[in-house]
């Protein structure tokens, strides 16, 4: 599906659109073969890596193609109730418009459809830095929610059960995922700050900044809580050792044990 957002600083809201028109934002979610070829003569883009971006496995990353520059990274997707992952998502800001591509419905993005966010479409770079901020604070939010837990299974390590140690398992695959992603995009961003794949103002460049600041003090954070989770495994197996020889030394000094000798 296609969506064709548009605002100017003028317009007290976002308005939507049947076609492209200069200054919008192309909002694309799991686009069909027939709606890319139309990306591809509307904007006149790479079918090559418009198709790149509906792989799930897509790694983040950022290229140039004629006109436009295409910013590969990821975000948080809830899978179900209990599992949370990260899913692709290709941004492209072109002369004229920004697009968005994601292959399932990105919550975050909600909130620029819906007016909580203040989104001007003309002012591209803009956009795009608000679109990628927003995903980091995203992720910051789940790892407050993932340091929390973690924090209560650490003060509780005697009572740590088998659903924990899964729990545990499920933290280290999501932290895994964002450092996966941080890492890369931070790279990328600092090359954003040349200057040479996006016009840059002066108030842009503070934006670009502090959020590639903000990126690697989540992988750092992200870092920081695997070897948390590393610590109480430890401790945990720790636990149970000790508990196993003292039953061990216990049958063996016990008198049904000894009948058998």
């Amino acid at each position: 599906m296609i969506t064709y957002h548009f605002r100017t600083i003028k317009d007290e809201r976002l308005q939507t659109f049947p076609e492209p028109r200069p200054g919008v934002w192309a909002d694309v979610v799991e686009p069909t073969p027939e709606e890319l070829d139309a990306l591809v003569i509307y904007f006149g883009l790479d079918r090559g890596i418009l198709h790149d971006a509906t792989d799930f496995f897509e790694v983040p990353r950022f290229e140039r193609s004629g006109s436009a520059v295409y910013f590969f990274t990821r975000y948080l997707l809830d899978s179900d109730v209990e599992h949370v992952d990260t899913a692709p998502i290709l941004l492209v800001v072109g002369e004229s418009f920004v697009l968005t591509l994601t292959i399932a419905a990105a919550p975050f993005l909600a909130s620029f459809r819906e007016g909580s966010k203040h989104v001007i479409t003309t002012q591209k770079t803009k956009l795009f830095l608000e679109l990628m901020t927003t995903i980091a604070d995203e992720y910051a939010r789940e790892l407050t929610q993932i340091r929390r837990g973690i924090n209560r299974m650490r003060g509780q390590l005697r009572k740590i059960r088998n659903k924990n140690i899964e729990r545990l398992v499920e933290y280290e695959n999501v932290l895994n995922d964002i450092v996966d992603s941080l890492v890369p995009t931070s790279a990328w961003l600092s090359q954003v700050l040349t200057g040479n794949y996006l016009q840059l103002f002066k108030e842009d460049v503070a934006l670009v900044e502090d959020l590639t600041i903000a990126n690697n003090q989540l992988v750092g954070s992200s870092t920081s809580l695997l070897k948390a989770i590393q610590n109480i495994r430890a401790a945990h197996e720790s636990i149970l050792t000790s508990n196993l020889n003292v039953t061990i030394r216990m049958l063996q000094h016990s008198p049904f044990c000894s009948r058998f000798r």
